[in-house]
């Protein structure tokens, strides 16, 4: 069962779900988390204290506009609202591999418009 989060972006609040994946899971049993993200592209990212165990599949590197992600390199929370540096056309790519972790339920058009960096909180809904 999916876990309804609320995402909130230099004063935009989004709403979003969780999937059940054991990394999403983690996330999820981690939040709140209230950090600066980095803009890579059209995509918002910052560092989570989790920990995939590093064999957990679907992995894959193109997600959606509106896909959460998370990118092990990094240990990562990620938001795709568009094209990255390593896109080919107009997908989300993420630089490798990563686990789909849910979805933005709004409108992310808010998120183009912001900074190289932006202050975000991911929190139980």
């Amino acid at each position: 069962m999916p876990t309804a989060i609320k995402i909130t972006a230099g004063g935009e609040s989004l709403t979003a779900e969780l999937n059940d994946s054991p990394t999403a899971q983690a996330i999820v049993a981690a939040l709140p988390f209230d950090s600066s993200a980095s803009r890579w592209g059209d995509e918002y990212y910052f560092s989570v204290d989790v920990h995939s165990n590093g064999d957990e599949t679907p992995k894959r590197d193109v997600f959606s506009v509106g896909e959460l992600g998370f990118w092990e390199a990094g240990n990562a929370f990620c938001i795709f609202f568009g094209p990255t540096p390593v896109s080919q056309g107009t997908e989300p790519r993420m630089a490798n591999p990563g686990i789909p972790i849910g979805r933005v339920r709004d409108d992310i058009l808010p998120l183009m418009s912001m900074g190289p960096r932006v202050p975000m909180k991911v929190e139980l809904a």
